[in-house]
């Protein structure tokens, strides 16, 4: 546990969740003034400038670092505090809010969710890293990026929908990927309908693709998911939402401190955020992120 915060920045994306961004600000911040604390309201104009801000207010010696957003909002933030101790704190308010439910926050209660961060305890989690950039979640690297590539594309229906809509129509042309996974040194040929690497177990809502992954392990969880049938796919879907989907036999788990992902064509996805085309090689960091839960 750290010591209550006394100074905060508090960032908003106000469109997150379609508009629940600025609803949730707006329950969250009398919290935090009648706690006492002195409050930096932030607002970027776009994604850039929102982290510039998140930067100069950590440099600035403030207590604490508070998100009002979604997981991208949250991934924006710990690219803010990673190694640096601050505490980030999250005020759930996108369409996913996977971190959220990493750390059992409440995720319709903006209040009660900023009185955490009044309370002061913290927890200690891993990163992972590639290249200079982090994430918290999951970095999707297979049908499933190429599913969030056709989503964000689209602009109806709205939140989950949208996703499994997305699904439905890449199904109708998606061919298994030729991968070559570099698994702490080992070489390994595999072809695959996706591999999605985990610092912890859910992406999109609840999709509980890397079912086990530990937050605090100092380890990454790398999931294959080896060719089946579109039916198969389509019938293996429904489980990711509980986590069952482990015992399909196509299903492959490795778990390791680093791990280069390479297959033509792919832009790898993570914490719902555009990431980068692979290949790319991402390592686990240890004790990166102190967050309020």
């Amino acid at each position: 546990m750290v010591p209550s915060p006394r100074e905060i920045a508090f960032l908003t994306n106000p469109t997150a969740g379609n508009g629940r961004g600025r609803v949730c600000r707006d329950a969250a911040l009398p919290r935090l003034h009648d706690a006492g604390l002195v409050v930096r309201d932030l607002e970027g104009r776009d994604a850039a400038e929102a982290l510039q801000l998140a930067r100069q207010c950590v440099a600035d010696g403030v207590d604490a670092l508070v998100v009002c957003g979604g997981d991208g909002l949250v991934h924006l933030g710990a690219q803010a505090v990673a190694g640096t101790g601050v505490p980030l704190g999250v005020i759930p308010a996108g369409s996913g809010n996977d971190v959220a439910r990493y750390l059992d926050l409440p995720r319709k209660d903006p209040a009660a969710a900023a009185d955490l961060v009044v309370a002061g305890r913290t927890r200690v989690l891993d990163l992972a890293r590639c290249g200079d950039t982090y994430f918290v979640t999951v970095l999707a690297a297979g049908f499933d990026a190429i599913v969030n590539e056709r989503a964000n594309r689209m602009t109806w229906p709205k939140g989950q929908m949208r996703y499994n809509l997305a699904t439905l129509l890449e199904l109708r042309t998606f061919t298994p990927l030729d991968y070559v996974l570099e698994l702490d040194g080992r070489t390994l040929e595999v072809d695959a309908m996706l591999v999605a690497v985990g610092n912890g177990p859910s992406f999109g809502g609840g999709l509980r693709i890397t079912e086990g992954a530990v937050l605090d392990d100092g380890l990454l969880d790398v999931v294959v998911i080896r060719p089946m049938s579109k039916l198969g796919l389509i019938r293996t879907y429904p489980k990711l939402f509980k986590g069952t989907h482990i015992h399909e036999p196509e299903y492959e788990h490795h778990r390791v401190a680093s791990v280069t992902v390479s297959t033509p064509g792919i832009v790898a996805y993570a914490d719902g955020e555009r990431f980068g085309e692979l290949p790319l090689t991402i390592e686990a960091v240890p004790g990166a992120l102190t967050v309020f839960a």
